[in-house]
């Protein structure tokens, strides 16, 4: 072969490759989902930014506190790739998929369909596998295949490595159907379920664990009943750390009385000065909604909300309980459960505040401002 006939096949070639490579890139049509530098596109929902650090590209979830990050955006139909590892055996994590924008009435997480993501030094038995469940959560529901009789789905085969190599799930999500592929393998599926339409989130719950190139391909859109769409962001924002009292002023002698633990935030209700038994927030209640769950404790008789007292009655009992209280031109107005209990009564306080006669536990404790959508 001529050196100008060599050339001019090697030139043929490049195009060729060009060309197959060109054809390749343009059917990926996956987005990245995480940039690798920050947490832009992603939303706090109640864990701090303590909680989330990056890592050479890498998104690291220290597991600390119990809750979520999720996305701005819902999503409907779509291709869901990562790469994921836990860093130390047992550790717990999952990702919730058309999920609500804020965490269930007294839980940490989302009304979602959740994908298991669990190490298997954490064990496993009849009840769940560490290999890639799939399962609806606080509200959601959907039909599983390969059940065990209850609404969970189970994988088919054992694909999942250890702690610390790295897991790949692919989870395909199209009208109410999801399925997960383990490793290069579909091993779980589930299908009808409600909603299917929402936000994706990353869950932290106890575990070290490290997530890496992930990216989304969306599927286009189709017809989607009201009942099946998740709620979509009202605004909220956690004004409570899971972590410590931060943004939070007790006074010092009442500080040993309220203690942070991980999701909840409880009163031991001894408190001997009444100044004691408030925890008072930095943030001001002019013009804003404030949400907040409480479960009264044995013996606790009322909880008070930025000075209005609420009594066990008003609360429904001992069970978890959400308030709600917006305040408006200095008046306020407050839901229990949905249900109006106070209506245009005077706002007695310029600042948040918690406080309760007995021990009590509080969590989801969120604020946004009136214009907020």
């Amino acid at each position: 072969m001529t050196f100008r006939r060599a050339l001019f096949h090697s030139m043929v070639l490049i195009c060729l490759s060009g060309v197959i490579l060109s054809s390749a890139v343009a059917q990926d049509d996956f987005q990245p989902l995480f940039n690798g530098r920050d947490l832009s596109g992603w939303v706090l929902v109640n864990t701090p930014r303590d909680t989330w650090s990056i890592r050479e590209g890498m998104l690291v979830c220290s597991g600390r506190p119990t809750g979520e990050l999720r996305t701005e955006r819902m999503y409907q139909n779509f291709i869901l790739e990562v790469e994921w590892r836990h860093m130390v055996p047992g550790g717990n994590a999952g990702i919730f998929v058309w999920a609500d924008d804020i965490t269930s009435k007294g839980v940490p997480f989302h009304r979602s369909i959740e994908v298991q993501v669990l190490d298997h030094g954490y064990g496993q038995g009849k009840g769940h596998t560490t290999h890639g469940d799939i399962f609806p959560i606080h509200g959601a529901t959907m039909t599983p295949v390969n059940g065990r009789g209850g609404s969970r789905a189970f994988p088919t085969e054992e694909r999942a490595k250890a702690s610390p190599e790295w897991n790949h799930y692919r989870i395909e999500c199209r009208d109410g159907a999801i399925s997960l592929a383990v490793n290069g393998k579909v091993v779980t599926r589930g299908t009808d379920a409600s909603p299917r339409k929402g936000y994706i989130c990353i869950e932290s719950e106890g575990g070290t664990v490290q997530y890496r190139n992930l990216r989304i391909q969306e599927l286009p859109e189709t017809p989607v009943a009201a009942e099946h769409v998740a709620v979509a962001a009202r605004g909220f924002r956690s004004i409570y750390t899971g972590l410590n009292l931060r943004g939070w002023l007790p006074t010092v002698a009442g500080a040993g009385h309220w203690q942070s633990h991980d999701w909840t935030l409880s009163y031991d209700g001894r408190a001997t000065v009444a100044a004691d038994a408030v925890l008072l927030s930095q943030e001001s209640i002019g013009e804003r909604t404030f949400l907040v769950d409480v479960r009264p404790g044995d013996g606790c008789q009322s909880v008070t909300i930025a000075g209005q007292q609420l009594s066990l009655e008003q609360l429904g009992g001992r069970d978890w309980a959400r308030i709600q209280m917006q305040v408006t031109s200095g008046r306020l107005t407050i839901h229990v459960n949905d249900k109006p209990v106070v209506a245009d009564a005077a706002a007695t306080q310029t600042a948040f505040s918690l406080s309760a006669a007995g021990p009590a536990q509080f969590a989801n404790i969120y604020v946004r401002a009136n214009s907020a959508p």
